[in-house]
């Protein structure tokens, strides 16, 4: 059977792949349209493992706010190059795992895949995924996921590289839910609050103030190391960081102003190729 242009054309606008590829499998199919798409499927799947191995430095986050559970999905996607992660296909898989974690307790790079693709139930995310692998020919993980629910705000930064999710334990204005989101982009802390510091390195700060403030009278001293500690804490401390918009405050003051007992129960921070 004769395999004409305008065959070749249908099958590319259905799936997107290489001219040459799609006569190929016409041509292998003897024309049937379903069974080329099959053998497209199947030869994409074999060029996975050829490039499970390839380094993934490039990517975009992406986050999902549920309107009718509260729930938000944050994911970010990473693949080999940044005119990839720029096209719309990784794009749009991106907001596809965001829209999945949203409606997934405690989801894993691992679980992700195999969950319903909220677009289509009777399929897993996975066969979105070997789509978006099929047509761009590169290596694409999911390098983390999460979920909050409740009180919870979000923010993408404008080039998708930085995404934040934060739950408060109260209701919270909008603004600044996104407010606390901006800062948290901006400042990165590593820590919500300090008794999450890793006791070993309070005590090595404690030790180095101490050094410090060697042959000063004792009382001083404890207060030269008490000073450093809360400067330091001040550094890596969610909420005793000084708030970016008023540095007078700190982002616990801030929320405590808003509302009393205000606090963040939990922040997810994620920045491509960030560990």
């Amino acid at each position: 059977m004769g395999i004409s242009a305008a065959m070749v054309k249908a099958l590319r606008d259905r799936t997107g792949l290489p001219m040459m590829d799609c006569k190929k499998a016409l041509t292998e199919a003897s024309g049937d349209e379903a069974q080329a798409i099959e053998l497209l499927r199947r030869a994409g799947l074999g060029q996975v493992s050829k490039r499970s191995e390839r380094t993934t430095t490039e990517g975009r986050v992406a986050c999902y706010a549920d309107p009718e559970t509260g729930r938000t999905g944050i994911v970010e996607l990473r693949c080999e190059t940044s005119p990839v992660a720029n096209t719309d296909d990784f794009i749009n898989l991106a907001a596809l795992l965001a829209r999945t974690a949203a409606k997934a307790d405690d989801p894993t790079p691992d679980s992700l895949p195999r969950l319903p693709n909220p677009d289509n139930p009777a399929t897993p995310v996975s066969a979105a995924m070997e789509t978006a692998l099929n047509r761009l020919r590169e290596n694409i993980q999911i390098a983390r996921v999460g979920c909050c629910s409740g009180h919870v705000g979000h923010y993408v930064h404008h080039n998708s590289q930085v995404a934040v999710v934060v739950k408060m334990n109260d209701a919270c204005p909008d603004e600044l839910k996104a407010d606390i989101c901006m800062h948290i982009a901006a400042m990165n802390p590593p820590y919500l609050r300090r008794e999450d510091v890793d006791p070993a390195d309070v005590e090595k700060e404690r030790e180095l103030a101490a050094e410090s403030a060697q042959g000063k009278p004792e009382n001083i001293v404890e207060k030269i190391v008490t000073g450093k500690l809360n400067r330091w804490y001040a550094d890596i401390v969610l909420l005793e960081q000084p708030f970016v918009k008023d540095d007078k405050k700190s982002v616990g003051e801030t929320l405590l102003a808003a509302a009393p007992h205000l606090t963040v129960d939990k922040f997810l921070r994620f920045e491509v190729g960030g560990a």
